[in-house]
């Protein structure tokens, strides 16, 4: 299992521990060389201390988080990440996987007082299905969490979390949401008015702030912006220290359309952007807002890059160790051989000809190509080709567009999932109000 698979635990699931920091060796050298109290260098201990036993990390209505229970939360966050992370970045996840316990305690606590019970089966089933969409069995997953430095209990105590939340919503909150046909009717209108006008796929992170604290969670924005540069997950982060309600599902906004934004300084920002940008930490009302681009498409509008493509791939080799004027003529004598082909027809002929080798692709979709490559094969017509692109060392090869199928105009959202989508916002946000409610009534000790 490697870290793509992590990632998509992490979309059911948080991350688990690691343990904390060595000491400072040099620091401690120094310390015993002063000597300020006048210890005996090895001092007798009256009793054994016991490496089994944790204190405590927080009692949250009497129930007991571990130091344990913490380190193997923040491990697979710390898997997850392709980047190693400072000391000082690890004693903040620490500290916002803390957090991240302790609300799951009050869920489960809340849950519990509703006489909501998860059984272990509904917890085991969940934990099986993990491992299936991961192509692992279940013991090939308990094997690689523990590898990890977390446990299978650990991940089945979130696991237990979630689905406790998740009932409890639907018990407490989400037969109290009500959405009218009047409302999903006139949204359906705005999109159509709004067709073929950009429409943007988002992941956020939203930190809130006061007056008081500004300056440190901006500084905690940008530092959280600096890992995600450098390859950890957008997902993981999301879930870990967002406050906004996509926290829940990694931070996913989906498709959302810049009126939807609601701020005229972020809908500049996003019109701006161009697929797989980052950008922030962007100031706005109560706090900090980091945003992902991952795609982008037009409203109602059939998609291009879903047009399904049938292609020639012809490529020729390179000896790296032949003379570079040999190597060049070779090229030379492959690019004229390209300015005589008449169409997908004449392919493999000329090929032989030149040595060349001929893959055919059929049924490729568009958006499954290199991005720079993509918006030249939409632009060929049948029996153009890209330019050449490779190397010495990995071969020259071009495209040949053989045929193409544009896909059909999207007709959009119907009323039922456009229903279901406002009750989600609505429910998300009364889920945070009700979270923020059960963190005010807590009794919480930290040790």
């Amino acid at each position: 299992m490697n870290a793509n698979i992590v990632t998509k635990l992490l979309g059911f699931t948080a991350a688990l521990g690691l343990a904390a920091s060595a000491p400072n060796v040099l620091a401690q050298g120094a310390a015993q060389e002063a000597n300020p109290l006048g210890l005996p260098d090895q001092p007798t201990l009256l009793a054994d201390p016991n490496p089994n036993v944790r204190k405590a990390t927080a009692v949250v209505n009497g129930h007991v988080i571990t130091g344990t229970d913490l380190d193997r939360r923040v491990a697979l966050l710390l898997n997850a990440n392709q980047a190693e992370i400072s000391d000082e970045e690890l004693q903040r996840v620490r500290a916002q996987v803390l957090r991240n316990l302790i609300d799951e305690t009050l869920q489960i606590q809340a849950a519990e007082a509703e006489e909501i019970v998860i059984s272990d089966a509904e917890v085991d089933q969940t934990f099986a299905r993990v491992a299936a969409q991961n192509n692992q069995r279940v013991e090939d997953m308990e094997a690689y969490l523990a590898q990890v430095g977390s446990s299978s209990a650990s991940l089945k105590r979130q696991i237990r979390g979630e689905l406790a939340w998740q009932r409890l919503l639907r018990q407490k909150v989400a037969f109290f949401v009500n959405v009218s046909a009047e409302e999903v009717n006139e949204m359906m209108e705005r999109l159509e008015a709004s067709k073929g006008t950009d429409e943007y796929w988002l992941w956020e992170i939203f930190l809130s702030s006061t007056p008081e604290n500004e300056a440190a969670v901006e500084a905690n924005a940008a530092k959280i912006v600096e890992q995600l540069r450098q390859g950890a997950s957008f997902a993981a982060y999301a879930r870990q220290f967002s406050e906004a309600s996509t926290a829940a599902v990694g931070g996913d906004l989906d498709w959302i359309s810049l009126a939807q934004l609601g701020d005229p300084q972020l809908e500049s920002v996003v019109s701006q952007m161009q697929a797989g940008q980052l950008v922030g930490p962007i100031t706005i009302p109560g706090g900090y807002w980091i945003v992902y681009l991952r795609d982008k498409r037009q409203i109602l509008m059939a998609d291009p890059r879903d047009a399904l493509l049938s292609l020639k791939q012809i490529q020729i080799a390179f000896d790296p160790a032949a003379p570079i004027e040999q190597n060049q003529a070779k090229l030379q004598g492959f690019t004229a051989g390209l300015e005589s082909l008449k169409g997908c027809g004449s392919v493999d002929e000329m090929a032989a000809a030149l040595g060349a080798n001929v893959v055919t692709n059929d049924q490729i979709r568009a958006r499954a190509l290199p991005e720079q490559l993509q918006q030249i094969i939409l632009d060929l017509q049948v029996g153009e080709t890209t330019p050449p692109f490779g190397s010495v060392e990995e071969g020259v090869r071009v495209l040949m567009l053989c045929g193409r199928d544009d896909p059909e105009t999207t007709s959009g959202p119907d009323f039922e999932e456009l229903m279901a989508q406002i009750e989600d916002e609505r429910i998300n946000k009364a889920a945070q109000r009700y979270l923020r409610d059960l963190r005010n009534d807590a009794y919480i000790e930290y040790n």
